[in-house]
């Protein structure tokens, strides 16, 4: 269906006319459509005018009895575009006589077309069992991780319908694991020609409070949307570095954590790059053990050709992953099948099975030292005698180091010398990845910040590791070459 003709109307911006044509004027047509820029640009009034083509405009009449559906992650955000899609309907003599609006169920009823609306939320447990055949999921960002139920639920039951049609209409998500950059870059990368995509966002290495980057976030800025107050705000995150990463996220439509974790997704992105073989040269280690159903990590570093090299394995108990999957949403179950971290048989972490691995990688490299946390050491050590390790070997090899602040914070700072994709290459294992960006659920903080299975563990001297928490961490050893 083309379009050319009937959006260029009063008040219509540009850029929601090029979005409307790149959607209904797809040669393939479009089964989804993405669209992402910076907060305030009339996502959600977009976003109603579309539904409203489909209750009760030109596309209704081809598809009569259609369900259509908004998805949003909580009551609170569903209201918003219910209410501007109620308010145009009784803003319009037409649309009123054509729509019925009930405020109490957040619904909308074309009689003529049979069509009716309503609002979801995430919050809500009254999603399967539907048959949309247009969804709009507004503000797809906020769902941390790569699920979300509702989104699962609602997608797969639009199968049954002629020509279905999802808009995802939202500012970008914080971090490349989370569902709506996962939907973007495939997507980029054209694997499927009916999903459009329109990604408005300033480049991350360019100057973040320039006009000109702004403007590449905003299409509507200088427009409906006010440049000056735009302009307050970067000013005010350019004095108060606390701001700069939500200003980043919402206005320049960049994938930066809100939080300001200790590790910058462009400064831990600098590092990675395929590990050296670790073969021959000196390795300094550190073991991070879990609780129950935490993580275990296993990190080596070693120095080659003037670089540090940072391998890490995680471990996690096979029983209950799709569980823990679900409840950090982090995606475990996806990086195991991916051999990307390892799975121990029952509900916990096998320490046999660690301590017969942890055998091998003495076997295989040169291992100087191996830093540990005091946390279920005394349950380790009888099996890594039963491995094959002697007790002298364990005694001089296995270092103990303190938990606190004032164990850590020299290494935090001597740390933060080493982030240099000059001076540091390490695996891109996702789950260190998640740890550096605050992504996972923390469990202990330590001091003023949070340190991470498998992060910590390569930010100690030697690398002597930290206790475990589960959220932001350090991904770089700062001493080990000082031993």
């Amino acid at each position: 269906m083309s379009t050319r003709t009937s959006v260029h109307s009063r008040g219509a911006d540009i850029s929601q006319i090029a979005e409307i044509e790149k959607i209904y004027d797809n040669p393939e047509g479009t089964r989804r459509a993405i669209i992402s820029f910076g907060r305030k640009n009339a996502k959600t009034t977009l976003a109603a005018v579309l539904l409203l083509l489909h209750l009760c405009g030109p596309l209704a009449k081809r598809n009569r009895n259609a369900q259509l559906f908004s998805a949003a992650q909580s009551r609170d955000q569903a209201a918003i575009l219910f209410s501007l899609a109620a308010k145009i309907v009784r803003m319009s003599p037409a649309l009123n006589a054509a729509v019925k609006v009930r405020d109490s169920t957040k619904t909308l009823l074309c009689e003529h077309y049979g069509t009716t609306y309503r609002a979801l939320s995430a919050e809500a447990t009254t999603a399967y069992g539907l048959s949309p055949a247009f969804i709009v999921h507004d503000e797809l960002g906020q769902v941390v991780g790569p699920r979300s139920d509702l989104y699962d639920a609602l997608e797969p039951a639009a199968g049954a319908q002629a020509h279905p049609l999802s808009i995802i209409i939202s500012t970008q998500a914080e971090r490349d694991s989370d569902l709506l950059s996962i939907l973007i870059d495939d997507a980029l990368a054209g694997h499927d020609p009916r999903t459009v995509v329109s990604l408005y966002s300033a480049p991350l290495d360019d100057p973040p409070f320039a006009e000109a980057m702004i403007r590449k976030a905003n299409p509507a800025y200088g427009d409906f949307l006010n440049a000056q107050e735009v302009m307050e705000t970067a000013k005010a995150a350019q004095r108060m570095p606390a701001r700069e990463a939500k200003y980043r996220n919402l206005i320049l439509n960049q994938r930066v954590v809100a939080s300001t974790p200790f590790v910058t997704r462009a400064a831990w992105q600098a590092c990675g790059a395929e590990v050296a073989d670790l073969s021959g040269v000196p390795i300094y280690a550190g073991l991070d053990l879990s609780s129950v159903a935490d993580l275990t990590a296993w990190v080596k570093i070693g120095q080659v050709d003037g670089r540090w090299n940072v391998a890490a394995t995680f471990w996690l108990p096979s029983e209950g992953i799709h569980e823990k999957s679900r409840a950090d949403r982090v995606p475990y179950d996806l990086w195991a099948e991916q051999a990307l971290m390892k799975l121990t048989p029952g509900p916990t972490v096998s320490y046999e099975y660690v301590a017969r691995f942890l055998f091998e990688e003495f076997g295989r490299f040169n291992i100087q030292k191996v830093g540990f946390d005091r946390w279920n050491m005394k349950h380790l050590k009888p099996w890594l005698l039963k491995a094959g390790f002697g007790e002298v070997q364990v005694d001089e090899r296995f270092v103990e180091f303190g938990q606190g602040t004032l164990s850590q914070h020299p290494y935090w700072q001597m740390s933060a010398g080493n982030l240099d994709g000059d001076r540091e290459t390490f695996t891109g294992s996702p789950l260190r990845g998640v740890a550096a960006s605050g992504g996972a659920k923390c469990v202990r903080s330590i001091g003023r910040r949070c340190t991470a299975d498998g992060s910590c563990a390569t930010d100690c001297p030697a690398p002597i590791p930290s206790a475990a928490a589960d959220a932001c961490g350090f991904p770089w050893l700062g001493t080990a070459d000082r031993l």
